[in-house]
C-alpha cells in the first residue's frame, strides 16, 4: 500500500495559480455528460471508471489536479495516480461545485 497523501488544493488557490501560468495539467474524472453540463476550461476528461486503463494519456512528471463533481472521485483518482507513480498530484478541495461558487459562478451548478 502507498503511503502517499493526496495534496489538496483550494478552488482559489488553484485560479491563483493558473491566473499565473503555472503549468498544471487538469483532470476531471466526472462522467462526459458532467463535463458537458459544467467544466473548468483547459481540463482534460477520463472518468473515474477508465482512469486505469487511460493513465498512459498521462505524463508522470506533469503537476496534475484531479477534478470531480464535489471532491470524491477526484481524491480516488489521485490515489490511482499516485499509486502509479505520478509525483505531483492535487485534489480540488470541493470539485466543480465549489469553483463554480468561490472562482466562476459562469460554471453551471448541477
Amino acid at each position: 500500500m502507498n503511503d502517499q497523501t493526496v495534496l489538496q488544493i483550494h478552488p482559489i488557490q488553484l485560479k491563483e495559480r493558473l491566473d499565473r501560468g503555472d503549468d498544471i495539467f487538469l483532470l476531471d474524472v466526472r462522467e462526459t455528460w458532467e463535463h458537458h453540463t459544467a467544466r473548468i476550461e483547459g481540463g482534460y476528461l477520463i472518468p473515474l471508471g477508465e482512469l486505469i486503463e487511460r493513465i498512459q494519456e498521462l505524463m508522470a512528471e506533469e503537476e496534475i489536479v484531479v477534478i470531480c463533481h464535489h471532491g470524491v472521485r477526484s481524491h480516488q483518482g489521485a490515489l490511482m495516480l499516485l499509486e502509479s507513480g505520478f509525483k505531483k498530484v492535487h485534489n480540488l478541495v470541493g470539485g466543480i461545485d465549489a469553483w463554480s461558487q468561490l472562482v466562476d459562478p459562469n460554471v453551471p451548478l448541477y
